[in-house]
């Protein structure tokens, strides 16, 4: 089944309820009149958002269903449509207030879901929504509900996915960056199902929104976007291609998941005062931390056996230590290669292999911390692996938790993610296709991690670019043209308020590598941002000043990458089908 679907781009006006509606509701009918069956409305489209407190949005709440969504109701049943709108709730029994997304359909009023992840403005009116993330069987497929700071968490989108949703609309006020919004596109990809997104425009109260309405694919990609007032948009809905949660033809996003390896997304590490909590009763304290300069390394895809690979690896760790670095980062099976299975089973490295020494001998010499993405064997079993090496030897080996259509053909899964403390800082590593599945950066983050080394041999999903925006955004928050708009590592460091430093192979003849290796920081929205992201054709090394530490005389986390913030506001009660 295929069929039309719009996203409004427009400006509710500060307790202009009356008005707010009229409007709303005609730009509703023509896009009915033009098609659309499934059609979002903005988070608190009938009212503005900007409340003070309770007593300041007292006149504007309704129950639900109550007189505002009879009128959408209404209007539904004569267009033979489907309407996503956000309005303040009342819970008649509690007197309680809620920020709530409504659907209806010509049979009437479907369904509802109260905005569970608050932004800082919820909690001067609004209670935590408490009914869960549901998705509500239609004739036209299956619909979730999010509203804007929900879906800066993996985990509301990954429920509604789970839940079966094919399309989850996205209502919000989003402020802040250019949008359609990197997080918008990330929970596309990651759940294989479209995103139908509606964000208002215009000022209130000082909060600038962003707009950016639009249809998002499956994959990622952005289908349409709005940029001017009360501009809809259209965009075509394919339930085939929603349900076929493919990626590259050899991974399943939902079947291939390990909900075994997830265990700690059921929890909250930074409930306490994390310099605390991960140094309870002595064991496994997080590292001092502090400022650090690290290297990023993309190379060439190239048949050369392991010796001349390790030969240029080595040589990598002499040029970044030169260059001050203290931790550099390969990609996937940098040291030995191999371009099917039984290369790769020829070329992998056993437990006692020399190669490990003279890695170890590299960092001793250099003074540099080293991740580099090898192929092991141990008996029979055969591994995806990356190893962290340093001046007092091999820290750790691990094995990729997440594995790929063709990884299955010779290796064997690892049993679950594994940190390392360094003078740099808690390091967690995650292996190409574990990109794909963002439980894992979740895992890392709970566990502690300032940085996630990523080794990949990507060829997808590729980072593309924006053009322009005529909303307004006060400096540095960027409105021109943008060469990369989004990028999957970032979005990965940014959402675990990590740093992450993902290390690809250029773009070549063999294989469709893309390159942009980068180093990404623990917050998205800290502009202009510093990083690095390197070129799609060139084997070369980035650098970047990364700080893990904290202020010395504070016994509290003084920095993003220790308080992460983002961690901190989960809401593990919903989360229990995570697991």
């Amino acid at each position: 089944m295929k069929y039309k679907a719009c996203a409004i781009n427009c400006e509710p006006i500060l307790y202009e309820k009356g008005r707010n509606i009229a409007h709303q509701l005609k730009l509703v009918k023509e896009a009915a009149e033009n098609g659309a069956k499934l059609i979002a409305l903005p988070e608190m489209a009938t009212t503005g958002y900007c409340f003070y407190d309770r007593k300041d949005v007292k006149d504007m709440v309704e129950p639900v269903p109550g007189d505002t969504v009879s009128l959408f109701e209404k209007t539904a049943k004569e267009y033979d449509c489907y309407i996503v709108f956000g309005m303040p709730e009342v819970e008649p029994e509690t007197n309680l207030y809620y920020n709530t997304a409504v659907l209806v359909g010509p049979q009437g009023y479907i369904g509802k879901h109260r905005k569970t992840h608050g932004y800082i403005s919820e909690p001067k009116w609004s209670k935590q929504g408490d009914l869960d993330h549901q998705v509500f069987d239609t004739p036209i497929g299956r619909i979730g509900m999010l509203i804007c700071m929900d879906i800066h968490f993996i985990e509301t989108a990954r429920l509604e996915a789970l839940a079966g949703a094919d399309v989850i609309v996205h209502i919000s006020n989003w402020l802040a960056e250019k949008t359609p919004a990197p997080y918008w596109i990330t929970r596309a990809f990651d759940n294989g199902c479209y995103v139908l997104e509606s964000n208002r425009v215009g000022l209130e109260r000082t909060v600038q929104f962003s707009g950016g309405s639009c249809l998002i694919d499956p994959d990622g990609s952005i289908i349409s976007y709005a940029k001017e007032k009360d501009e809809i948009v259209y965009g075509e809905i394919d339930l085939e291609k929603a349900r076929d949660k493919s990626f590259r033809k050899d991974t399943h996003k939902l079947n291939d998941r390990r909900p075994e390896c997830y265990k700690e997304i059921a929890s909250n590490s930074y409930l306490w005062n994390p310099l605390d909590f991960f140094g309870l009763y002595g064991y496994d304290p997080l590292p001092g931390g502090k400022q650090s300069k690290v290297a990023v390394s993309q190379m060439k895809q190239t048949d050369q056996d392991t010796r001349g690979r390790l030969d240029e690896i080595k040589e990598s760790m002499k040029e970044a230590s030169a260059q001050g670095a203290e931790l550099i980062v390969f990609p996937e099976r940098a040291l030995n290669g191999g371009e099917n299975c039984e290369e790769i089973k020829e070329n992998a490295l056993e437990k006692n292999s020399p190669v490990y020494d003279e890695l170890i001998d590299a960092a001793m010499k250099y003074r540099i911390y080293a991740v580099v993405g090898l192929a092991t064997k141990e008996g029979e079993s055969y591994h995806n692996s990356a190893a962290l090496i340093g001046p007092e030897g091999i820290l750790g080996i691990y094995d990729q938790v997440h594995l790929s259509g063709k990884d299955k053909l010779w290796a064997k899964a690892g049993e679950g993610f594994e940190h390392y403390n360094t003078p740099i800082g808690r390091i967690g590593i995650m292996i190409g296709t574990d990109s794909v599945f963002p439980e894992s950066g979740r895992i890392l983050a709970l566990r502690g991690c300032d940085l996630i080394a990523c080794p990949c041999a990507a060829t997808g999903p590729k980072p593309y670019g924006l053009e322009a925006t005529v909303q307004w955004q006060n400096y540095p928050i960027p409105m021109g043209y943008s060469r990369i708009h989004w990028h999957l590592w970032r979005t990965r460091a940014g959402e675990n308020n990590c740093y992450l430093i993902f290390s690809n192979y250029a773009k070549g003849d063999a294989k469709d590598y893309f390159g942009r290796s980068g180093i990404f920081m623990p917050d998205t929205f800290a502009f202009p941002r510093n990083e690095v992201i390197l070129s799609e054709d060139q084997a070369e090394l980035g650098y970047l000043m990364i700080d893990t530490s904290n202020c010395s005389d504070s016994v509290y986390p003084t920095n993003v990458v220790r308080r992460k913030d983002l961690v901190c506001m989960r809401q593990p009660l919903w989360y229990d089908p995570i697991v």
